[in-house]
């Protein structure tokens, strides 16, 4: 038993009852989630559930077709979809140290589910699909109602925190077989595979499908694929992967070269400028101002380095330090690895998008506690972004020689999730680093 649990429900039902509260609905329905049929097929994708669900339910994630009702006042009502299916495995009732906190109903059809909510005349749904057993009153995914939730959810609870330390903790250990791999010169897919046997997940475990980036490859922000084949040499190791823990994500980037190179020396660099602004980061800091002092380090890299000549401030005025660095500094981590609300300024849903300069910055808030998020500055080489500036007359100022013999590293990130507190964070990729290595 874990009293963390029952203290998350009690504030998720406040949050609820006040958003019902302000914006009129009779109770809050919310769906698991369904599976889908693949196109000309009867085979269906891995099914995903509902994170308005799971932040309620974490223990129910493989379950699709459930409900749960949420009221004023009263305790929360589950309704199990229990089919009689020789074809699937089927869930029991729960009867274990959580189950006690709802109100378990389980049900075979729809018909059955219709007749116990014929009652309800003005719900709130909160589902992917509207629901076909709905009364005419019902308001499928109402934006006022979702926006309320959405920002208080960006306020992580002791229970959510607790599970993303133990999801930290687990990718931790995929990382490390992952290095070590690198180093013996494994292919993509032979890392690929040994980090989810060392984590003991599936692929349809893992909250994104994992980034194992070897050389060149490294410069693909979001690389899809992993080769079969060893590489003839190992140059570069850039690895985003993560692990789940009662539905909530680790999200922890690594990147690793070998000793003797410049490359290495780009990557101490750029280990010093995350560790710069860890420090930065506690409540009250603009997450905006936080990603443009990034670019002003990244800079000083850029300078220190050789690759570019000219001061740091002209290498970020001038756009030069996007062309190395083109994503956001990081972004909201929960329920969802890119967790909800990260422009979102007020729980009315006025919304504070990125600067011009910058659009794929995915969190604009004010950080505050209980706000887990990611910091991730990263270096690349990147063909498309930087060969513009060659015929560019401010690309004068960028070693191109040098740029073409780090081309083949492909380029670095390093991402930790941290929760932020009044003063500093709490580094849970760090700390569960230091556990790991003992």
């Amino acid at each position: 038993m874990d009293t963390r649990f029952f203290d998350h429900l009690t504030l998720l039902q406040q949050r609820t009852e006040h958003a019902l509260a302000e914006t009129g609905f009779d109770g809050l329905l919310i769906g698991s989630g369904a599976q889908h049929t693949r196109f000309l097929d009867d085979t269906r994708y891995p099914f995903r559930a509902n994170p308005h669900f799971v932040q309620w339910l974490p223990f129910l994630t493989e379950q699709p077709d459930c409900w749960l009702l949420l009221r004023l006042g009263a305790r929360p009502q589950l309704f199990l979809y229990s089919p009689d299916d020789f074809w699937h495995m089927t869930p029991s009732l729960p009867d274990t140290w959580w189950s006690g906190s709802f109100d378990i109903q389980p049900y075979q059809h729809r018909s059955e589910l219709a007749q116990a909510l014929a009652s309800y005349s003005w719900l709130a749904v909160i589902n992917e699909q509207p629901v076909e057993f709905g009364a005419q009153g019902w308001l499928h995914n109402p934006a006022a109602l979702i926006q309320q939730l959405n920002f208080d959810r960006a306020v992580k609870t002791d229970w959510e925190q607790h599970c993303l330390r133990q999801a930290n903790i687990t990718a931790v250990k995929g990382h490390r077989v992952a290095e070590q791999l690198f180093h013996q010169g494994a292919s993509e897919y032979q890392i690929h595979q040994a980090y989810l046997a060392a984590i003991a997940h599936n692929e349809r475990d893992m909250p994104y499908d994992n980034i194992v980036a070897l050389n060149e490859h490294a410069a693909v922000l979001h690389y899809q694929f992993q080769q079969r084949e060893q590489p003839v040499e190992a140059r570069t190791l850039l690895i985003d992967a993560g692990a789940t823990h009662l539905g909530y994500a680790a999200d922890i980037t690594r990147t690793f070269t070998r000793t003797g190179t410049e490359f290495i020396e780009l990557l101490t660099a750029m280990e010093q400028v995350q560790l710069q602004l860890l420090m930065k980061v506690r409540a009250g800091v603009s997450f905006i101002d936080l990603h443009q002092q990034m670019h002003l380090l990244i800079a000083e890299v850029l300078q220190g380095s050789g690759l570019v000549d000219a001061s740091p401030q002209a290498i970020v005025e001038q756009g030069i330090s996007r062309a190395f660095f083109p994503h956001g500094l990081g972004h909201l981590l929960g329920l969802q690895v890119h967790d909800v609300g990260g422009w979102q300024q007020d729980a009315k849903g006025t919304e504070l998008q990125p600067p011009t300069q910058h659009p794929f910055l995915r969190l604009t808030r004010t950080l505050a506690p209980g706000h887990v998020i990611t910091i991730e500055p990263g270096l690349y080489f990147i063909p498309s972004l930087l060969e513009p500036w060659r015929s560019h007359r401010l690309g004068r100022a960028i070693n191109w020689t040098r740029v073409e013999r780090l081309m083949p590293f492909g380029g670095i990130r390093i991402e930790d999730n941290v929760a932020v507190q009044a003063q500093g964070c709490e580094n849970y990729t760090r700390d569960a680093f230091a556990v790991i290595d003992g």
